[in-house]
């Protein structure tokens, strides 16, 4: 095969691949149905880690059979700003995924397909046996949303919270 066309078949592989990882966020391993768009999220958008926020502390946990988040429950006004402090007080990783819950329901059978993958994503984050991390985010439409582990069984152990934007 002739240098320059190794190089274009090259540059055109470099290309689908770039496009993969900033459309999905994740390494081509990952179907891209797997995460919203990025450029449109159903709970709002990324906040502005600047600005002022609303910090809530949200504590994971496992134990006696069941998973969950405290609090389970978060109320939010349209427009406000909040600086999600997550807190793994398990010993496993846990995830923290805003979406609705159709999308984390679909996503999850995607995760069920892929296990191994991981998110840090705008609306989600995986964090480590007794590890933190910080998720800001910026509420711009009323509604129901649904803050979940996605990590197979742990939905289903209970682990998925609801935040209701008036």
């Amino acid at each position: 095969m002739p240098k320059h066309t190794s190089l274009i078949s090259a540059v055109g592989l470099f290309v689908t691949s770039s496009a993969a990882v900033l459309t999905t966020g994740v390494a081509m391993t990952t179907p891209a149905s797997a995460h919203e768009d990025h450029g449109r999220f159903s709970a709002g958008e990324p906040g502005d880690p600047n600005k002022p926020a609303r910090i809530v502390e949200v504590r994971m946990f496992e134990g006696g059979g069941k998973m969950g988040f405290e609090p389970a429950r978060i109320e939010v006004r349209r427009g406000e700003q909040v600086r999600f402090v997550l807190r793994n007080g398990g010993e496993e990783d846990h995830e923290f995924i805003l979406a609705t819950v159709a999308e984390n329901r679909k996503h999850a059978d995607v995760m069920k397909k892929h296990p191994e993958m991981e998110h840090d994503d705008p609306n989600g984050k995986r964090i480590l046996p007794y590890g933190n991390g910080e998720l800001v985010w910026k509420f711009t439409k009323r509604g129901e949303f649904e803050f979940a582990c996605l990590i197979p069984g742990h939905y289903e152990k209970g682990m998925f919270g609801k935040i209701i934007v008036k």
